[in-house]
């Protein structure tokens, strides 16, 4: 199947590793060109080299949590491709705990860099994409059920889910794309530090199997050509929605 990718630009944020980096090698096995950001500069540089170099993929230095740096990713993007056609925007997720014990100032935190970081990401790339243009937010089957150790994020995936959707509704009459995706268990370094600060990794992580229906974690290449597809013209009739990339985890219908 042909999605569509050749010669399009797309910007993916935090996607040094992880499933940004995932869903940039996706995008780049199809034909695309990417920009990538991360606050690591080593691991930036290696992406870029895995994905095939300036050809293909530039790296920069930034924190979403940076007002400028929505609009200097979509400004390299142009310079350095002449277009953008796209974006995957993913931030790290806020420290473990329950609502009731994360202090203000991590709250706080959490907000500046994960909801108005990506609400920022997401304004500044939208106004610069043309008919046909997809944006792709990075969110946690939180969104649909709250996850047991993980208040904060409990918190503000919800929020984001429905900001993603007003979003859909405001920018579709210039044909934009909005899609809430909805990583379940991957085994990124975000699960990896989760099952870790358990008591018994092995047995949390037998635990987290044995609740989905596919019965093992997920790898970052399957969240990667699900994320690949839809900022692809392939999916361009879909926006609005919350997708899951979860095994089948979620009992909702």
């Amino acid at each position: 199947m042909d999605l569509g990718l050749t010669d399009r630009v797309y910007v993916l944020t935090g996607a040094s590793r992880g499933l940004g980096f995932a869903t940039a090698q996706a995008l780049v096995a199809d034909g695309a060109r990417v920009v990538i950001s991360s606050r690591d500069e080593t691991k930036v540089t290696a992406a870029v080299a895995t994905l095939g170099g300036a050809d293909r993929a530039v790296g920069i230095i930034a924190d979403l949590g940076e007002p400028g740096t929505a609009q200097r990713l979509v400004d390299t993007a142009r310079e350095r491709f002449g277009r953008l056609d796209g974006a995957l925007i993913s931030v790290g997720g806020p420290p473990p705990g329950t609502a009731a014990q994360a202090t203000d100032d991590q709250w706080r935190t959490a907000f500046e860099t994960i909801f108005l970081g990506m609400a920022r990401a997401a304004r500044a790339v939208a106004a610069a994409l043309p008919d046909g243009g997809a944006i792709g937010l990075v969110l946690s089957t939180s969104v649909r059920s709250p996850i047991a150790g993980l208040g904060i994020s409990n918190g503000l995936r919800p929020g984001l889910a429905g900001m993603a959707k007003d979003m859909a509704d405001e920018y579709g009459p210039r044909g934009v794309r909005v899609v809430s995706l909805l990583p379940g268990r991957i085994m990124t370094d975000r699960n990896r530090e989760l099952f870790g600060a358990a008591a018994d990794p092995e047995q949390a992580r037998a635990q987290a199997e044995a609740a989905i229906p596919l019965r093992r974690i997920g790898d970052p290449a399957e969240f990667g050509r699900v994320a690949a597809f839809v900022l692809s013209p392939a999916a361009s009739y879909m926006t609005g929605i919350a997708l899951p990339v979860d095994g089948g985890a979620l009992r909702p219908i």
